[in-house]
């Protein structure tokens, strides 16, 4: 597996992940509160799992078929 794909997958996993946890930290703790910001939440680590699997299975996986 190439290096670069690696080390570029896990900086943009990154960055994305901070950006949409972030956001959810932002509207949890603002106006429309904890239970407000809850079905955000619910999506944001919803797609956060799916990103992080995607990142595994095309960057860290041994096996291609």
């Amino acid at each position: 597996m190439n290096k670069i794909e690696m080390i570029t997958g896990a900086i943009g996993t990154f960055l994305f992940s901070a950006f949409v946890l972030g956001l959810a930290y932002s509207i949890s703790t603002g106006f429309a509160g904890f239970w407000g910001g809850m079905p955000f939440w619910i999506i944001a680590l919803s797609v956060l799992a799916m990103l992080l699997y995607d990142y595994w299975d095309s960057c860290l996986r041994k096996n291609k078929d």
